[in-house]
């Protein structure tokens, strides 16, 4: 497997900002991928990086992490070629992402009617091998019934009551906007009224494409484009109650959870990666190009949401989204609750990528 013409070599030295940034914090989210590979590899992206290229990297990872930021700068130096991602058209792109803390209650009340849904048992994967001829090629989901896979419920249907009845709900919710809003980030801290932190994090999805309000606000020119943010949309839903169903069910995809714990305070849910995500240093990238574990140092100097500073860092893809496709796009994940999500609701800028790519497959450049 050779890395595809889109990755230009680069020095350390050419990355704006490198010498400046703690690179401690990146190595253990990069840590924590070191422990999960043994376990189970993470699948090459389809840019080149091959898995295989990360096994020295992840040993001493493993065995003789650094100590200190030097350390740390010196072992990506050590292991790694910084190698520019050129996007195949326009410039490169970050958004941020969350993990939302709201109260809910683990039964339904007059005030909490709003349902988080376990995976039904009659949602299936599908693929190529088992979808039925005609149905969409996007969808990875499909609902079983006695003729064979067909469609799932979209949001429309399952909000007006298409799984009733059959005990999936993990958790009510007092706000439907706060429920859209779990599940565009996919998980979520559940402050439960009995007292308990509990977490919720994704299971599946009923499969159809996602459908951002924001850009359909857009386009209805409720909001300039310019302006869209999640405060924005939030507050335009607080100004439209009467205009929810309307907005929300032209998003067709309708997220599934799974109870998890909250192990450590400090980290978020675990992701697509199997590890939990690190506030400021895990990246979510398109995961059918990128190869999960892969550092990438970021320049973005427009976004200063993050520490008031030019966003110049290190961060570890370990997660991926339906919204993140292209080789330099990336989410941002911000941490846990409402000033992360403040950060993350703001964030929308131009940035370089440059993939630490592991010293032996970076021959394999052109």
């Amino acid at each position: 497997m050779s890395l595809s013409p889109l990755f230009l070599e680069k020095s350390f030295d050419d990355l704006p900002g490198w010498g400046d940034d703690d690179h401690l914090p990146a190595f253990e989210a990069f840590r924590r991928s070191a422990f999960h590979a043994p376990v189970k590899p993470y699948r090459s992206g389809a840019l080149g990086v091959d898995f295989s290229g990360f096994t020295a990297a992840y040993a001493e990872a493993r065995t003789a992490p650094p100590v200190n930021r030097s350390e740390a700068r010196t072992f990506f130096e050590r292991h790694f070629v910084p190698m520019l991602v050129r996007p195949e058209t326009g410039a490169g792109l970050v958004t941020g992402f969350y993990e939302p803390q709201v109260e809910a209650s683990p039964v339904r009340t007059g005030r909490f009617a709003v349902p988080l849904l376990s995976r039904p048992p009659d949602l299936v994967d599908v693929d190529d091998a088992n979808r039925p001829r005609g149905m969409d090629s996007y969808l990875a989901f499909a609902r079983r019934t006695a003729d064979g896979p067909v469609e799932y419920f979209d949001r429309g249907a399952i909000e007006r009551g298409a799984l009733a009845g059959q005990g999936l709900e993990i958790a009510w919710l007092a706000d439907r906007v706060d429920a859209f809003f779990v599940h565009v980030q996919g998980a979520a801290r559940l402050a439960m009224t009995d007292g308990r932190l509990r977490r919720v994090t994704y299971a599946a999805k009923s499969g159809q494409r996602f459908t951002g309000p924001g850009k359909i606000l857009s386009e209805l020119g409720e909001i300039p484009l310019a302006q869209v943010t999640m405060q924005s949309i939030r507050a335009w839903f607080k100004a439209h109650p009467d205009r929810i169903d309307e907005i929300l069910w032209q998003n067709r995809s309708y997220i599934f959870f799974r109870e998890a714990d909250v192990e450590d305070a400090a980290l978020g849910p675990i992701a697509a990666a199997k590890v939990p995500l690190t506030p400021g240093r895990s990246v979510a990238v398109d995961r059918l190009l990128h190869t999960f574990g892969t550092p990438f140092h970021i320049d973005a100097p427009t976004l200063t949401a993050f520490d008031k500073q030019p966003f110049r860092r290190l961060m570890i893809a370990q997660d991926t989204g339906s919204a993140i496709t292209g080789p330099a796009r990336g989410d941002l994940f911000a941490g846990s609750g409402d000033a992360a999500g403040e950060i993350a609701g703001v964030v929308r800028n131009a940035a370089d990528f440059y993939a630490l790519v592991p010293r032996p497959l970076a021959g394999g450049a052109r």
